[in-house]
């Protein structure tokens, strides 16, 4: 179980350096970082698959489809969901939709599979939720939500992004967690694969085609932060995540998923050279006091569980 706590923090951790990536790379646009940071996702899963260890061998056809979908629904779907709420509700509106999904995903998993008595999740899910209500509070009533229609597509591409995480994290972990789940980085080359075909599709969209036309310490902070995003942020990431989802219970994975956002504040004050206010420390103290109280419930279950098989074969 604690390698399984490391490995979703260690993802948690990479993942938030999405919040920082898109504005180091200016004035490359999020769409160039997008598609060079998948694409070297998927040339790196590539390179590895010439190594027989890393091929998706044996894995039963309709499990790579699966696999493949996953890499491109799950990171290129999700995140043009949330490029396209962004551009319709402003910076604002959407983490707090967005936001919500470790609570939905980690109640949706313990009805599911019965981890952890309700009496025992309720502080925990409850902490959480509230931090992340307080973090968005100030910059939701700060949104500008004139164009009501405007606002109407961006909550509703809100809710695909919430949706789509919600069913890569319900599929990851079932497939992880079955009794012939594939190697991990087996499955984490596969959905590298899908996420790099899957971000072809926004080329159109991209700037690189003019790259030639920016100045070259622009090119060389775009390139270092694709290798950053792509090999760390996409691969290790995903690696980490694979791993934490065949240990963990889903419940408690999801829950761990606060600290990406926890890592993320804290990449962005840093890059922005201030400190938090009062309200976004409180909010990211409560969400990372939920998740330390998350661990403890689920700890305890397990050393008891540990305690009852000795006792039985003693």
């Amino acid at each position: 179980m604690l390698l399984g706590i490391v490995a979703g923090v260690a993802t948690c951790a990479l993942w938030g350096l999405t919040f920082v990536a898109p504005r180091a790379v200016e004035p490359f646009t999020a769409w160039d970082l997008t598609v060079a940071r998948y694409g070297i996702f998927g040339l790196a899963c590539a390179l590895l698959m010439v190594d027989r260890r890393f091929r998706p061998t044996g894995i039963a056809p309709s499990r790579l489809l699966i696999g493949l979908l996953l890499g491109g629904a799950g990171y290129v779907g999700y995140f043009v969901c949330v490029a396209f709420a962004v551009q319709f509700a402003g910076a604002a509106i959407p983490p707090v939709i967005i936001g919500t999904m470790p609570v939905f995903l980690a109640i949706i998993g313990n009805l599911r599979d019965r981890s952890a008595p309700w009496h025992a999740l309720a502080l925990p899910l409850l902490l959480t939720a509230i931090g992340v209500a307080i973090v968005n509070a100030a910059a939701l009533r700060e949104a500008d939500v004139f164009d009501v229609r405007s606002v109407r597509l961006g909550i509703l591409a809100s809710l695909a992004a919430l949706a789509i995480w919600i069913v890569y994290g319900l599929v990851n972990a079932a497939v992880m967690r079955s009794a012939d789940a594939p190697d991990g980085l087996r499955w984490t080359g596969l959905q590298g694969i899908g996420a790099a075909v899957g971000s072809l599709t926004l080329l159109p969209l991209t700037s690189l085609s003019s790259a030639s036309t920016f100045l070259a310490p622009d090119l060389y902070r775009f390139a270092a932060w694709a290798l950053i995003m792509g090999l760390a942020g996409s691969w290790l990431a995903t690696w980490c995540w694979v791993v934490a989802s065949r240990r963990l219970p889903l419940a408690l994975a999801a829950q761990l998923i606060v600290a990406e956002t926890v890592f993320g504040i804290a990449y962005g004050f840093t890059f922005e050279g201030r400190w938090p206010s009062v309200w976004e420390a409180l909010g990211g103290g409560l969400q990372f006091v939920g998740v330390c109280s998350a661990i403890a419930v689920f700890s305890r279950r397990s050393q008891s569980a540990y305690a009852s098989i000795a006792e039985l074969r003693s």
